[in-house]
């Protein structure tokens, strides 16, 4: 079959891999409907996580026809659509019977590794690497989607596969985010970064009720996205100094609530921030806390900072700010499984829209390095690619 594979930095292709197989009775394999570059994989892409080696398949943004199942496995049948979500969950550990499905403590397969550099394991994450598993990604024509009776859902009859597609990331991504923040209604909530996530994240703050959403970013086509979504102030962290302005917006209060929905490849800066992020590049020419250093500094006292976007490994963060000024501090990756449900009615009920952001799709996974190189660099107005293999 096809697949997208990693074959070091800037260095993905189109490769012929082997078909997958049942590996366990829970298994089912699905034929890949539809899947995505997320941003996410550009870190892979750029060489910022560790543990990836040659060959290995991308992507955690698919759904797919089921065409195997195992012979343990009650929940799906041959023929059914599914959307399945980006971590992969067991059920009955201690963490998936909290909710907490991103920290399932016995889907990942290399949990000793990833208990060495974090404390504790992650799930197990389809196409991130060998510290989350080593599972095979979807952007692909099939997968194995192990522990398939746990996290994936069956799409409802009458959904398309692109309204659906999100759910397994990026829109519960962005509503975690949201939801991190507390929003009771009449809210200030800033955040750094129009892309996919951060589309969702806006969407999400304005149903749940904030009534101002400040949006920093620069890229024209992700600002458009970013006022389509709700945002009602835009900031372009390029031309002008993003805590000043918030203070402007906000009556010298500033943000109840932060979301840092770029990351670990935030670029840009002003004053001390800029500085910081500048030393950070020379001494690890890895992550940058750009947008995190200055979400810290723009929220008010006792306001609340909540961090989506990916990081994977250790950055200088102002905890003297975090300390004086009271503030909490929310992340994590999402619990996809949580969201699933309530996320479907809402676009059933067409509160949230899950295609305006689409800018590319191929039917051609040969298509994909050329595509990844558009959606690294921006170009040609990229702001998400969907693939339909086949």
């Amino acid at each position: 079959m096809k697949a997208l594979c990693w074959h070091g930095k800037n260095d993905i292709r189109c490769d012929t891999v082997p078909d997958p197989t049942i590996e366990d009775a829970r298994d089912v394999i699905i034929k890949v409907t539809s899947c995505a570059i997320c941003g996410s994989d550009l870190h892979l892409m750029d060489g910022l996580m560790p543990t990836m080696e040659s060959g290995d398949v991308l992507g955690h943004e698919f759904m797919g026809e089921v065409v195997e199942v195992g012979s343990g496995h009650a929940k799906f049948r041959k023929g059914d659509r599914i959307v399945v979500p980006f971590n992969i969950n067991c059920g009955a550990c201690r963490q998936c019977r909290l909710g907490n499905f991103s920290v399932c403590e016995r889907s990942n397969r290399n949990a000793a590794m990833a208990a060495a550099q974090f404390g504790y394991t992650t799930a197990g994450l389809f196409g991130y690497s060998h510290l989350t598993g080593g599972y095979a990604g979807g952007q692909a024509e099939y997968v194995r989607v192990p522990m398939a009776d746990v996290a994936p859902m069956k799409v409802p009859e009458g959904m398309d596969d692109e309204s659906v597609l999100f759910l397994t990331d990026i829109l519960p991504t962005g509503w975690q985010g949201a939801e991190h923040c507390e929003i009771k209604g009449g809210e200030t909530i800033a955040i750094w970064g129009a892309g996919p996530v951060g589309y969702f994240a806006i969407q999400s703050a304005k149903i749940m009720g904030a009534e101002r959403i400040i949006v920093i970013e620069t890229v024209p086509e992700r600002i458009a996205l970013a006022i389509k979504a709700g945002a009602t102030d835009i900031i372009d962290f390029e031309s002008e100094d993003v805590f000043e302005r918030i203070k402007a917006i906000t009556g010298g209060r500033g943000a109840d609530a932060v979301i840092d929905c770029v990351g670990m490849e935030a670029s840009g800066g002003h004053g001390l921030a800029g500085v910081v992020t500048a030393i950070q590049e020379k001494l690890t020419s890895t992550e940058r806390p750009i947008a995190l250093a200055e979400a810290i500094k723009a929220v008010r006292p006792c306001g609340i900072v909540s961090v989506p976007g990916v990081y994977g490994g250790p950055i200088p963060v102002n905890m003297g700010s975090i300390v004086q000024k009271g503030l909490t501090l929310k992340s994590g990756q999402t619990h996809v499984k949580r969201y699933l449900e309530p996320l479907t009615k809402l676009i059933q009920e067409g509160r949230i829209d899950t295609t305006s952001l689409i800018t590319h799709r191929s039917a051609d996974l040969a298509d994909g390095p050329a595509l990844y190189d558009a959606f690294k660099k921006k170009e040609d107005g990229c702001v998400k690619v969907v693939f339909h293999p086949g």
